[in-house]
């Protein structure tokens, strides 16, 4: 694939780590908060619809099902399509797409059609914004950016404490259907979170500095990715971790009631969980921007896989209802951590002009590890009937990203072969002109590409 870029992101433009980069950050928090906490807020209303249509939960559990997968799933069109058409036009359809959805789906009169509605329009809508918020996040955010990354994935869990009651009182007062017809109209927000994303441009240069550096072509899906081992260690790891990432939120609440614990006090453990997440997102950006830690982002999101996948193994040994209490407030800790740290490594490890084709392949592969994780679960409780094993295995899943990605990272990127022989570094040059106003534009483009820094071996995977 090529093709023409539109807004692929100026060369030579200092990222400004704020100014307008605060409304960009506003803008992908509410877009973190639709996307991640909208699959699980729909599920209210799956009472209402078994009882309309006569199915069964698994029926309706497909709805949420598609929403994820179509949010994951979609990653490598979405990327084709911001590095033809640019950030803010994709995020604008994709508001009206996720808008849409729901509101044909309050008209919907069967469970098939709210598959192609809620799951498949909405769906590619929210999935239309994500990555494209993500995409903007990185361009005006480099010193700043891991915070910014923090307070962006904190919209993940004060959406869901928001969302979840709202859904439940419009079920109350409007029916699923008026419902649906309100979160629809709620979704149109995702435009105006469109129409912040304004495109970086490039300071406009005198007459006499000479002409202007040109960018070279870029595909509009860079599989050139694949050839950087660090993305591919990354990509690896990260498809592992989300094996067993997901599992234990799905299944914490039946685990309780399975010790006898009442039906209040088992929900309440998901609004623990989500408490924590709140702050543990933003505290683990300000940490990881520190200036001593941010050369071993890498490491420290391998601390936070392996700590989340030691709280899964220790979470097995619950016995009562104050041992999940304290395994859900560690555990929000973990996951936290993970989610704000996840793609600020990710940026650290392709930079800005591949980052839109990363992201998408990313996504792509943690979409297949989605459907097969909590389902793999569910299949060893339904034989073995223990949800001790369950934990078991999510926490080895995400033990051994862990292990990966810090080996791969120690033993495979480190240690490089050297660019250059003895013999070449002591070669002399050879005699070559320059004109003395490239000099000048090298010396004040080069050291500040686009407002990336030079990273650390450790930085860069």
């Amino acid at each position: 694939m090529g093709g023409a870029v539109i807004d692929e992101g100026p060369t030579g433009i200092k990222a400004p780590d704020g100014g307008w980069g605060w409304a960009i950050l506003w803008g992908c928090f509410v877009i973190t908060g639709f996307s991640y906490a909208f699959p699980k807020a729909v599920s209210v209303f799956f009472k209402e619809l078994m009882r309309e249509f006569g199915i069964g939960y698994s029926d309706t559990a497909w709805i949420s099902s598609i929403l994820l997968a179509m949010l994951y799933g979609t990653g490598p069109l979405c990327s084709v399509c911001v590095n033809r058409f640019g950030c803010r036009p994709v995020m604008l359809a994709g508001g009206l797409l996720a808008s849409l959805g729901m509101v044909s789906a309050s008209f919907c009169g069967s469970v098939i059609q709210l598959y192609l509605t809620t799951g498949v329009l909405t769906g590619l809508g929210l999935a239309l914004n994500f990555q494209p918020s993500l995409i903007m996040l990185n361009r005006y955010f480099n010193k700043r950016r891991p915070m910014a990354n923090g307070l962006a994935a904190a919209g993940s869990p004060v959406f869901l404490c928001a969302l979840s009651p709202l859904g439940q009182v419009l079920q109350d007062h409007y029916g699923w259907r008026g419902g649906f017809l309100i979160l629809g109209g709620l979704l149109l927000n995702c435009c105006v979170c469109a129409a912040l994303m304004r495109p970086l441009e490039a300071p406009q240069q005198s007459s006499g500095s000479g002409p202007a550096p040109q960018r070279p072509p870029r595909r509009l899906l860079d599989l050139s990715v694949f050839r950087d081992r660090g993305f591919v260690i990354y990509a690896l790891a990260a498809s592992i971790m989300v094996l067993g990432l997901f599992v234990p939120p799905v299944f914490v609440v039946n685990y309780a009631k399975d010790l006898g614990v009442p039906d209040t006090q088992a929900a309440f453990l998901l609004t623990i969980l989500g408490f924590i997440d709140i702050f543990a997102r933003p505290t683990a950006g300000f940490i990881t921007g520190l200036k001593k830690v941010r050369p071993y982002s890498v490491y420290l999101f391998s601390f936070a896989m392996f700590f989340n996948g030691f709280t899964d193994l220790t979470g097995s040994t619950a016995s009562d209802y104050g041992g999940l209490v304290v395994f859900c407030i560690f555990f929000g800790i973990s996951y936290g951590m993970v989610g704000a740290l996840q793609f600020e490594v990710l940026m650290a490890i392709v930079g800005t002009q591949k980052f839109s084709s990363a992201i998408g392949l990313v996504l792509l592969l943690e979409a297949i590890a989605v459907l097969i994780g909590p389902p793999s679960g569910g299949k060893l409780l339904d034989v073995t009937h223990v949800y001790q094993y369950v934990f078991i295995l999510a926490g080895a899943e995400v033990l051994a990203s862990s292990l990966v990605l810090v080996l791969g990272n120690f033993f495979c990127i480190r240690k490089r072969p050297e660019m250059a022989t003895e013999e070449e570094r002591h070669k002399p040059p050879e005699d070559v002109r320059v004109d003395s106003r490239e000099v000048e534009q090298f010396l004040k483009t080069e050291p500040e590409k686009n407002g990336e820094v030079v990273h650390t071996p450790e930085t860069s995977v």
